[in-house]
């Protein structure tokens, strides 16, 4: 077996069903994981340039009413509108309560009496549900981040045995016998590794990221309840701005 003979395309050649079905899972797991990549930072991107315009215009308010017609003016096109949505419905309902005169709960058992408490319970679960909605695809990869090498790691397993047994039946066995057949099995732990790092690193990094964005977000939140529930108008100073880049805030830190 010359050295022309020997590498990946001659280890396909060799390959029995078991090492192509592991060979496909990973190429299929390498595929699932650049797309949530690539899915995730266009929406990090879409999301900050809508909320740096949200909150540049959110600065002027003053007043509920302007708030209100900021919110519906914008839309629900970033998780600072959709916490100010909250709160607002929250007040629209208390509205509707103070019109009946009646001392009244909702569904989920809020009393409408206390807008205090009522704004602050559906700021804190508007918070909540865009934190859960970050997560979303971040189990996938942190699956395929902890199980890639492993699935490569039967696939070398298996290579080595396929190779070996193959060794067994041939008549003549020297080093170049057994070292080609070995060096292409590893080459599933290559594969393996080549899958599982670009989905650590990335899941590391969106962690890091939404935990940042919820941090602006309860803030912010705070600073909602301020000006629906205690009638207090927005400084300018308490607005939390979204900084250049994610990796300059870190690197503030």
């Amino acid at each position: 077996m010359t050295d022309s003979s020997l590498g990946f395309a001659h280890f396909l050649s060799q390959a029995d069903a078991v090492g192509i079905a592991v060979l496909t899972v990973l190429a299929a797991m390498s595929l699932l994981s650049w797309y949530l990549i690539a899915l995730k930072l266009w929406r990090h991107v879409v999301v900050r340039a809508h909320s740096m315009r949200f909150l540049a215009a959110f600065r002027a308010v003053r007043q509920p009413v302007e708030a209100e017609s900021l919110w519906v003016k914008t839309g629900a096109d970033n998780p600072f509108v959709r916490v100010l949505g909250a709160g607002l419905t929250a007040c629209l309902a208390l509205r509707e309560a103070r019109k009946d005169g009646a001392r009244k709960t909702d569904e989920a058992g809020f009393d409408l009496a206390a807008p205090d408490d009522y704004v602050s319970a559906a700021l804190e679960h508007g918070v909540a549900a865009e934190a859960h909605g970050l997560e979303n695809g971040l189990t996938a990869l942190a699956s395929i981040a902890s199980s890639a090498p492993f699935v490569g790691l039967f696939g070398t397993v298996w290579g080595i045995f396929h190779a070996l047994r193959g060794i067994a039946y041939s008549a003549e066995v020297s080093l170049d016998k057994v070292a080609g057949p070995v060096g292409e099995a590893l080459i599933m732990t290559a594969c393996g590794l080549f899958v599982a790092i670009p989905a650590v690193l990335a899941y590391n990094a969106f962690v890091r990221m939404n935990r940042n964005l919820v941090g602006r977000l309860e803030a912010y939140a705070h600073t909602v309840f301020g000006l629906l529930a205690l009638g207090q108008a927005i400084g300018r100073g308490e607005i939390v701005e979204l900084p250049p880049t994610a990796a300059k805030a870190e690197g503030a830190r």
